[in-house]
């Protein structure tokens, strides 16, 4: 699983619904889907993006706190702040997630990270 060992997704790419939270996850690709679905850009952040990092226990909840690795975000810090919170909140408002059997053995404190777009104009 090494090549799953590292997860980066434009938002602005992942157009495919996605089942229910309950369902069981079988891939990196679906873990992304539906963490992404839980996404809204804060209003007005322009062509702006986060880059958070987090580790998952098998259960589907986080190895502490995500860690935001890439801030793309115009305007003042606070600006900057509300845009990681709202990506960050958006990764907690999804959890726990539900891992099949087979993604869950492997998952386990690997470093995986994920990007919040806002959405192109």
């Amino acid at each position: 699983m090494r090549t799953a060992r590292f997860l980066t997704m434009a938002g602005a790419l992942l157009v495919a619904s996605f089942p229910s939270a309950a369902a069981s996850l079988n891939s990196m690709n679906e873990v992304g889907t539906a963490l992404l679905a839980c996404w809204t850009a804060p209003a007005n952040s322009g062509n702006s993006s986060v880059t958070l990092s987090f580790s998952f226990k098998r259960d589907g909840t986080l190895i502490g706190p995500p860690r935001a690795t890439a801030i793309h975000v115009g305007g003042d810090d606070k600006a900057r702040k509300a845009y990681v919170d709202a990506a960050t909140e958006a990764l907690d408002d999804c959890l726990p997630v539900s891992f099949s059997p087979s993604l869950a053995q492997g998952i386990a404190g690997n470093v995986f990270t994920l990007q919040f777009n806002s959405p192109k104009k």
